[in-house]
């Protein structure tokens, strides 16, 4: 399966590709600055996992029966926390 990756994901691109996926970017897609329903559509029609950051488009794509993945800004603090907590065990929070 072929991944389309929302516009604040662009950038993840060759890292994806890197992992061994077939990545389009919206921005590649002639997708910059569209609307959250015509990227869904494009990714519907196209046959192509959504990766977003916004809830939106992730709520159009499971009303369309598009495949999806949804990262969200907890996912990713709770990501960078592990992270921080593995590398530096015994630094204290606030």
């Amino acid at each position: 399966m072929k991944l389309l990756l929302d516009e604040m994901y662009a950038g993840l691109k060759e890292y994806f590709e890197i992992l061994g996926w077939d990545v389009l970017t919206a921005q590649d897609s002639g997708l910059r600055g569209a609307k959250d329903k015509d990227i869904v559509e494009y990714a519907k029609n196209n046959n192509l996992l959504l990766v977003t950051q916004d809830q939106k488009p992730a709520d159009l794509a499971d009303l369309k029966g598009v495949k999806y993945v949804l990262i969200s800004n907890a996912m990713i603090a709770k990501i960078a926390e592990a992270k921080i907590r593995e590398k530096y065990p015994n630094l204290k929070q606030k």
